[in-house]
């Protein structure tokens, strides 16, 4: 079964979130566990928990097909100490946030090196960073998401990736979500069915899809290797539609949950039901 939503609102508290995934025709959803431009948050509440979990039940929403994120701020492969030291405090809340809500995934941005580390330095301490939080937390999965590779963002490398992986002690623990628009804006062709399957042929064989455990469906703004993350509505980018197509009717999304980040709301619900039709 092919999960689609989209990253909701959580406005007035996180129970919010599965009643406004609900509301748009959504089988999956991803949400901030708290304000994505504060480094700190008051904790979830025992009623917020309870409610939420009680919405998620009564929406049909399971953990498998909830991607949560996290704040924009954390950078876990910052060049300076107190920076990484902030970044690693935030993670960590953030996964333990995830924890007492009874879900499985935490989505996040790799991290940056500044032009102050070398690329080997900064992919590694983002691997430090995960393992420090897989210690202190259970149950949750760090999901690392592809990036455009606009700036001095590493990620958009399927190598980058192996690369963080293969610093994580506890795989059973790690994976990665692909954004179609990162993916394409960093150089991956989606267009054509040979270049779909080429590029996903080589996600394989570097990183590895058993490690997949999300999709961002996106179109993109900027054209193919403009390492520029600009999200575009479907059908209406560089990307068109025919990826979307082929996502939607390829085996190895199966089960996935598929969140839309495009950048008109309005859409959602339009764009959900254009993708479920899609499946052949």
């Amino acid at each position: 079964m092919k999960y689609i939503g989209a990253h909701v609102s959580a406005a007035g508290g996180v129970e919010n979130a599965p009643l406004n995934a609900k509301k748009i025709g959504a089988t999956a959803f991803a949400l901030f566990t708290k304000n994505q431009r504060q480094w700190a948050a008051k904790p979830l509440t025992d009623e917020s928990i309870h409610r939420f979990k009680e919405n998620c039940a009564a929406a049909g929403y399971t953990p498998d097909q909830i991607l949560p994120h996290d704040s924009y701020l954390i950078n876990l492969g910052h060049p300076e100490p107190a920076g990484l030291e902030k970044s690693r405090t935030a993670f960590i809340d953030e996964m333990g946030r995830c924890e007492q809500l009874g879900l499985e995934y935490l989505n996040f941005h790799p991290g940056s090196h500044l032009n102050k580390i070398a690329e080997a330095d900064c992919l590694a301490r983002i691997a430090a960073s995960i393992n420090l939080a897989l210690e202190r937390t259970q149950g949750v999965t760090a999901v690392i998401e592809n990036t455009a590779g606009q700036g001095t963002n590493l990620g958009h490398r399927f190598e980058h990736l192996a690369a963080i992986i293969d610093g994580v002690k506890d795989q059973s623990r790690v994976g990665v979500c692909l954004d179609t628009c990162h993916t394409f804006s960093a150089g991956y062709d989606l267009i054509t069915p040979d270049g779909y399957q080429h590029t996903l042929a080589r996600f394989d064989t570097v990183v590895g899809f058993s490690f997949l455990k999300g999709l961002h469906l996106n179109d993109a703004k900027k054209t193919l290797g403009s390492r520029v993350d600009r999200h575009a509505s479907l059908g209406a980018g560089t990307l068109g539609l025919e990826v979307f197509r082929m996502i939607m009717n390829d085996a190895r999304f199966e089960s996935v949950p598929m969140i839309l980040e495009t950048p008109d709301e309005s859409r959602w619900a339009e764009e959900i039901r254009m993708l479920m039709k899609m499946v052949i």
